[in-house]
């Protein structure tokens, strides 16, 4: 009966296993620290991505302020809001484009 059910081998851990997990372990290191390559941190895509969303809701909201502003200050609602809302989705992107694109020094 307890030869039909799955599970672990009772022997045990087979020791060349591990040491072979071990060396190729071992010469996967090796063979980074030989191309240069360093890890990407785990936080590098969420730092870029929060930068981008800052980016964009900087630009809306700045734009649409200083639209609205202006708008009052002449009375000519709503288009200086309508031009500067525009003007910061525009300096927006822009920005977005710029911080996509630029290389990394370890390129």
């Amino acid at each position: 009966m307890a030869a039909d059910t799955p599970g672990q081998d009772p022997a045990g851990e087979d020791a060349r296993i591990s040491s072979l997990e071990e060396r190729i372990a071992r010469a996967e290191h090796v063979e980074k620290v030989r191309q240069g390559a360093t890890e990407q941190q785990a936080d590098d895509g969420s730092r870029l991505g929060n930068r981008v969303l800052a980016e964009l809701i900087g630009g809306l909201v700045g734009g649409a302020l200083i639209g609205w502003v202006l708008d009052k200050l002449f009375d000519t609602s709503p288009w200086l809001l309508l031009v500067f809302l525009g003007l910061g989705i525009v300096a927006a992107f822009r920005n977005i484009i710029r911080l996509t694109t630029t290389k990394r020094p370890d390129q």
